[in-house]
C-alpha cells in the first residue's frame, strides 16, 4: 500500500513536470505544423499610437530609453511619448522633461501606487487608438512599434512582442530561459492566444484596455482580461525589445519570486478562465503554461520525496537509478551556486541547474505569499550595466 502510494506520488509528478516543460510545448508545436496558416494582412490605415514608459528612479537609463523611442520608425503624427513616474525620487523626471521640446511628455503619480495603478490612470488619458507599454530599460528595435501594429486585427485586443537579452549578461541562464519561453509564447499565439504579456513589450487597443486591480501583474492580467472580453492576444515575434538581464542571481531570485507572488494573486481573480467548458482552448494553456509551472517547486519536491521513500520501501534498480539523477542534477546546481558566488567560470552544464533552481526558488516563495495573504504592489529598479 506504501510502496502503490509513494509510486503515484511519483509517477504523477514526474508527468505533471514532464508535461509543462517539455511534452506541452511539443503538443503546439505538432498543432501548430499541422494547421498553422502564416498570412497577416496589413493595417489599411496606420492607427495612432501611444507608447507609455514606466519609470521609478530610472536615470541612469530614462534618456537612453527617451532617445531609442524618438528613433523608431512610425509616423510622428501618429506617435507620441508618454513618460510616468511612479512617484521618482531621483533625477528620472528632471530627465524627462529636458525632452518636453521633442514632444515627450512626463505625467508623475505621487504616493508611490505600483505599475499596475500608474498605467490605469495613465491610460483613461490617451485618445490614441494603441498603447504600447514599457519599461524604462528595454530598448526597442526601429520597427518594434510597426510589427506591434501589425499584429492587430479585429478579433485582437492585445499583442505582445518579443524580449531578448544582450549576448554580454551576466544571467545566462535568464536568456536561455527567455528564449524558451518566446518559443512557447509563439506557438501558443498561433494555437489560440498567448497566455501573458511582457511588460517589456506589449501593446493593447484602447477601446479593449480593461483597468487592472493595482495588485495584480499588469502585462499578465491585462491580455487575461481581454481573453475574459472574448478577445485574443497574439505574439508578434519580429516586435523586439532588448534588455540586460539582472547582474546577480539573487536580484534574479528577488524578482522571480515578486512576479510569481503577484501573478497568483492576478490568476485568483481569473480563476474563471481555467474552466475547460466555457474556455476550451485557453483553460489548457493557461494550466499548461503557467499553474503547473508555477507549482513545479512542489513537484520538484513530490518527486525527490516520493523516490526516496521508494528507494527505502524496495529499492529497485528504476528507482535507484533515478534518484541518483537526481542527486546528480541538485550536485550539479549546488556547484553553479558555488562557482557564481566565487565569480568563477560556470560552464552550463552547472549553471543551468543552478538558475533553474534558483527560480523554482523564487516561485515558491512566491506561492508562499500567496497562500499566507501578502502581495508586493511597487517595484524597485535593479542594478543594471550602462551600455
Amino acid at each position: 500500500m506504501i510502496e502503490s502510494t509513494l509510486l503515484v506520488a511519483l509517477v504523477a509528478s514526474v508527468a505533471l513536470l514532464v508535461w509543462t516543460y517539455f511534452l506541452y510545448p511539443a503538443f503546439l508545436f505538432v498543432w501548430v505544423s499541422l494547421t498553422s496558416d502564416t498570412d497577416r494582412s496589413e493595417p489599411d490605415e496606420l492607427p495612432s499610437v501611444a507608447l507609455v514608459i514606466a519609470a521609478y528612479n530610472e536615470e541612469e537609463v530614462i534618456a537612453e530609453k527617451i532617445e531609442n523611442s524618438l528613433d523608431l520608425a512610425y509616423p510622428d503624427d501618429r506617435f507620441s511619448i508618454v513618460v510616468f513616474s511612479d512617484a521618482s525620487s531621483d533625477r528620472t523626471d528632471e530627465i524627462v522633461r529636458s525632452y518636453e521640446s521633442e514632444g515627450v511628455k512626463l505625467i508623475r503619480i505621487e504616493g508611490r501606487v505600483g505599475k499596475t495603478e500608474c498605467q490605469n490612470r495613465v491610460a483613461e488619458r490617451l485618445d490614441e487608438e494603441i498603447i504600447a507599454f514599457s519599461d524604462a530599460n528595454s530598448m526597442y528595435e526601429p520597427d518594434a512599434i510597426m510589427e506591434l501594429v501589425r499584429g492587430f486585427d479585429s478579433e485582437v485586443g492585445c499583442v505582445v512582442g518579443e524580449l531578448k537579452y544582450r549576448d554580454s549578461s551576466d544571467v545566462e541562464g535568464e536568456s536561455l530561459y527567455w528564449k524558451y519561453e518566446s518559443a512557447i509564447k509563439q506557438l501558443e499565439s498561433t494555437f489560440h492566444s498567448t497566455v501573458a504579456g511582457n511588460g517589456a513589450i506589449y501593446a493593447v487597443r484602447n477601446s479593449s484596455y480593461v483597468p487592472l486591480s493595482r495588485d495584480t501583474i499588469s502585462d499578465f492580467a491585462e491580455p487575461l482580461a481581454i481573453v475574459s472580453n472574448g478577445e485574443k492576444a497574439v505574439y508578434a515575434k519580429d516586435a523586439t525589445a532588448w534588455e540586460s538581464t539582472a547582474e546577480q542571481v539573487e536580484e534574479e531570485l528577488s524578482r522571480r519570486s515578486r512576479i510569481a507572488t503577484r501573478s497568483w494573486h492576478t490568476i485568483a481573480k481569473f480563476s474563471h478562465l481555467l474552466n475547460p467548458v466555457s474556455y476550451p482552448l485557453f483553460s489548457l494553456q493557461l494550466f499548461s503554461h503557467k499553474i503547473l509551472r508555477w507549482l513545479s517547486p512542489i513537484l520538484l519536491a513530490g518527486t525527490i520525496i516520493a523516490n526516496l521513500g521508494l528507494v527505502l520501501v524496495s529499492p529497485s534498480p528504476v528507482y535507484v537509478v533515478l534518484l541518483g539523477a537526481q542527486i546528480l542534477f541538485y550536485s550539479l546546481a549546488a556547484i553553479g551556486a558555488v562557482h557564481d558566488r566565487m565569480g568563477l567560470l560556470n560552464p552550463i552544464v552547472t549553471y543551468v541547474p543552478y538558475y533553474f533552481l534558483t527560480s523554482n526558488y523564487g516561485m515558491l516563495i512566491g506561492l508562499w505569499n500567496f497562500v499566507v495573504g501578502q502581495n508586493i504592489v511597487t517595484w524597485d529598479t535593479a542594478t543594471r550595466k550602462t551600455n
